[in-house]
């Protein structure tokens, strides 16, 4: 992630929305592709999606753009080690502020621990951090123990693109251009296999949240 596209989280309307626990945010494009940025139900508790997510955890968690905390918070609820990582200094805080662990760092700066995390997170669209899923995958696999999990919310349907995208509250876009990623089931098991991951589980939930599970592949 650049200097920019880490600005870009680190302060105006997505850090005050994170802040307020509310706002009407949006990821747009120049050809009109739009992503919710579901704000209010990231700051609300942990649903039942999620839930299903934590089940699946194994060891210690690595949460990766951990936003509001509601996994951190619900991982530490149920005695896992839980740390959260993310860009935004609003929700770092926020996170801490519900006896969560977090630290203020993008998933491709040096984090604690490499290489012993037992489960590592990719909720709420977050296999598009970067804007390239192959590079994002890569790096994970060198976060989590030698046969570790990672747990990756996918986008409905079959779609695999790149987009430049700014922050938009309302109509109004509120931040510099940056890439983003926008990865299906299918697509997610192809980049999984160039990457050093193998899915061993599918599923989706009552919400319309679709999930994969991925095991790090042997070295």
């Amino acid at each position: 992630m650049t200097a920019q596209e880490t600005e870009d989280w680190n302060s105006g309307a997505y850090a005050a929305a994170i802040h307020a626990r509310r706002g009407d945010l949006s990821l747009r494009d120049a050809d009109g592709w739009r992503l919710p940025l579901d704000v209010s139900r990231w700051c609300a508790r942990a649903d039942a999606a999620d839930r299903a997510v934590l089940r699946r955890c194994r060891g210690r968690v690595l949460d990766i753009g951990c936003g509001a905390g509601r996994m951190v918070e619900a991982l530490s609820r149920r005695g896992y080690a839980a740390l959260g990582i993310d860009v935004c200094p609003s929700a770092v805080r926020t996170t801490t502020g519900r006896g969560g662990v977090a630290l203020r760092r993008s998933v491709f700066d040096p984090l604690p621990d490499e290489g012993g995390w037992g489960t590592a997170l990719l909720i709420d669209g977050n296999i598009g951090i970067g804007g390239d899923p192959l590079r994002l995958l890569r790096r994970i696999r060198h976060l989590v123990q030698g046969r570790g999990l990672l747990l990756v919310e996918t986008a409905p349907g079959d779609v695999d693109e790149r987009r430049l995208v700014r922050i938009h509250q309302g109509q109004r876009p509120v931040s510099a251009t940056f890439a983003w990623a926008a990865v299906g089931t299918a697509a997610l098991d192809r980049h999984a296999q160039a990457s050093g991951w193998h899915a061993v589980e599918r599923w989706s939930a009552a919400e319309g949240r679709h999930f994969v599970a991925l095991r790090a592949a042997a070295s």
